[in-house]
Parts: C-alpha cells; structure tokens; sequence
C-alpha cells in the first residue's frame, strides 16, 4: 500500500513537471523556486497573449475615467485580489475589471471623480485637524519651565450659535445656488460636501471670477455644515431634486 502511494505521488509530479514545462530538467531542478518563477512567467506571457489580464494604461476601456496610479487605488481601496506583479507595475485579471466596471456604471460611479473626491475630503480634514491641534499641540510637552507666579489664566468653550442660525446661512447658500445656477458647475455629494466640477481646459472663456465664487461657495456650505453637525450632531442634507433645484 505505502508503495502504490509513493508511485502515485511520483507520477503527480511527473505529469505535475509536464505541465510548468520543466519535464526536461534534471529531476533536482524540476521544482526549483528558479524553475517555478519561470514556469510561472511563461504563464503569465501566456495569458497575457490571450488577452486575459489588463495592464494599468487600458484600464479605461473597461472603467472609463481612471485617477492616476488607478491600479494602487483598486489594490488599496477596493481590495483586488487577482493581480500579478509585472516589473513595477500590476496586471489585473480582465474578467474582474469587466465585473467591476459594470457596477461603477450601475452604482453610477466615475472612479477618477470618486478619488478626487475622497483626497479633497481627506485635505479638508487635514486643516480641520490643524486647526483642532494649534490649541493643544503642546499640552503633552515634558520639557518645559513655567514662571513662578503664573497661574489662574484659563478659558472656556465659547457658547454654541444656535442652530437656526447656521441653517439660515444654509439657506442663503442655497438661495443663492439656484440663483446663479450655480449646479451647472460644483458637485454636491450625498447632500453633505461640494466640489467645483472640472474648468480649467474652459477657464478663460467662463464668467470671470467663476471658478473662485464657486470655490468660495463649496468652502462656506462645507464649512457651516460641519459647523451645523459640531451643535446639533448631524449635517444638513441637499436632496436634489433635478439639475437646477436643490432642497434644504
């Protein structure tokens, strides 16, 4: 019995030799990591002539619009899993970025808008962060020597506006949204947080100052939404309605 399982394992790894092409070496070298890293090449060589696996540059034939470094993007954010490391770049399974795109087109989704998306909202946390920090950056500070007779210098949290105030700002930023049609160039995501849309290919020939009240309009509805979420806990929603009216 012992001797038909060793003969059996012996015939796996001779068909095992012919299928990764190394039959032909001596049998020590059959299943060298050398061996297996080449059989493993000629494979991807393989696949990649049949137009199974995608390299990064063609990605938008499958995703449409891309952010830049988009393979690290769906490695890190989206956790691909079938990818192969080609020199110092990645190629992705065809079949999963064909699967993929079909549900950014029905989630609705630009993938390149998506990221700008996501590093605007990070840089806006970031100098909400540094704000936060300059108060208290050296409460943790060991080395230090405080004069002889300093004492009693305090402050406390200023009182919070009320909330109708904020949401009345709110409603001017709205106003004035619908007014100067303000839709047809900035984003407002999930009702909460807004982006000026792409116009610097058409700058010149916009309205001049367009593009900076419309930045100036993102940056005071961000700013009094996450003032409205610090007093009562929550945001404001816009719950847009079509492409000229958004609600309050």
């Amino acid at each position: 019995m012992e001797e038909k399982i060793i003969f059996e394992l012996q015939e796996l790894r001779r068909l095992f030799s012919y299928m990764i092409g190394t039959a032909d070496l001596p049998a020590q070298e059959r299943f060298s990591v050398a061996a297996l890293d080449k059989a493993a090449q000629a494979y991807t060589a393989m696949t990649m002539a049949r137009g199974e696996w995608v390299a990064e540059e063609d990605f938008e034939k499958y995703l449409g619009p891309c952010p830049h470094r988009a393979g690290n993007f769906l490695r890190e954010h989206f956790d691909f899993r079938r990818a192969i490391k080609k020199g110092h770049y990645y190629l992705f399974y065809k079949p999963d970025l064909i699967a993929f795109g079909q549900e950014l087109k029905t989630r609705n989704i630009d993938l390149k808008r998506y990221k700008e998306l996501l590093d605007d909202q990070a840089e806006f946390s970031k100098k909400l962060s540094a704000l936060q920090a300059s108060a208290s950056k050296n409460l943790k500070a060991k080395s230090f020597q405080v004069p002889a007779g300093l004492n009693n210098i305090t402050t406390s949290e200023i009182p919070k506006p009320d909330a109708t105030v904020i949401k009345a700002h709110l409603a001017q930023l709205k106003l004035s949204f619908k007014e100067e049609k303000l839709s047809e160039y900035i984003d407002v995501y999930k009702g909460t947080y807004a982006m000026v849309k792409h116009m610097y290919f058409l700058e010149k020939y916009l309205e001049p100052g367009l593009k900076r009240r419309c930045q100036k309009w993102c940056e005071a509805f961000n700013y009094a939404n996450h003032a409205l979420e610090i007093v009562t806990g929550k945001k404001e929603k816009f719950v847009e309605a079509d492409r000229g009216t958004i609600e309050l």
